[in-house]
């Protein structure tokens, strides 16, 4: 019997690719485990958060086409350090990427656990330079409670618009299509209360093995950080 034919994606539009180059400029900038390490100026910063499993690594290395810009430590909810990546142009980076500890591990100690996590929250609550949040979610298990209660930190800044938010699913490349569409469902349920008139909220499948909704991503986070300024070609 032949395998399943898989769904064609179109190729990118002008934008997306001219977005795709910009996301492929990514470079390690700092790591800062208190937010006055992170650097001053008022540069725009996404945030990327979830759960230690959730495939955040594999997302940011997809989306700035780097295998190793982003590490996953070999002990899962070790990494207890916001991790920045440079955008844009060599000599003038337009925008930051953040790289967020991932949460959920019960094995992670105490101290360290509440130290980090107090560092996270402080950064998603007052951090003036965050545009957005990227937060990743398995698309084979949902929104778990502790993604809930980071969406519940967050509406404030992200109901009246100060803070976007696109939920990526990951993984979507091991459900069916079936599955994916619940899985989408159930995304677009749990995100209802947040959809002001304000709000930007988004939600998107995502696989870093097959690319499904890469280009959207470099869009949005590329639309996110640059404020309606026209996107600049491959070559610019």
């Amino acid at each position: 019997m032949p395998p399943p034919l898989r769904p064609v994606t179109p190729p990118p539009s002008d934008a997306e690719r001219a977005a795709l180059a910009w996301a492929h400029s990514a470079r390690f900038l700092t790591t800062a485990s208190q937010l006055d390490q992170l650097p001053p100026g008022d540069l725009p910063e996404i945030a990327f958060v979830g759960r230690s499993n959730a495939g955040k690594s594999t997302a940011i290395n997809t989306l700035a086409q780097r295998r190793q810009l982003a590490f996953a430590s070999k002990t899962p909810g070790r990494t207890q350090h916001i991790n920045l990546f440079a955008l844009g142009p060599k000599d003038q980076p337009d925008a930051y990427l953040a790289d967020l500890p991932g949460y959920g591990y019960a094995t992670v100690a105490r101290t360290a656990k509440l130290r980090w996590q107090k560092v996270m929250a402080d950064y998603l609550e007052v951090r003036r330079n965050l545009h957005g949040v990227v937060l990743l979610v398995d698309s084979r298990h949902g929104l778990t409670p502790l993604d809930q209660r980071l969406l519940e930190f967050i509406a404030p800044r992200v109901v009246n618009g100060e803070v976007r938010l696109l939920v990526l699913l990951t993984k979507a490349d091991k459900l069916s299509r079936k599955e994916q569409d619940a899985a989408l469902r159930a995304g677009q349920d749990a995100l209802a209360e947040l959809a002001t008139e304000e709000a930007d909220v988004g939600l998107l499948l995502f696989s870093g093995l097959n690319r499904t909704g890469l280009a959207d991503l470099a869009s949005t986070v590329h639309d996110w950080t640059h404020s309606g300024r026209p996107v600049p070609g491959p070559d610019a």
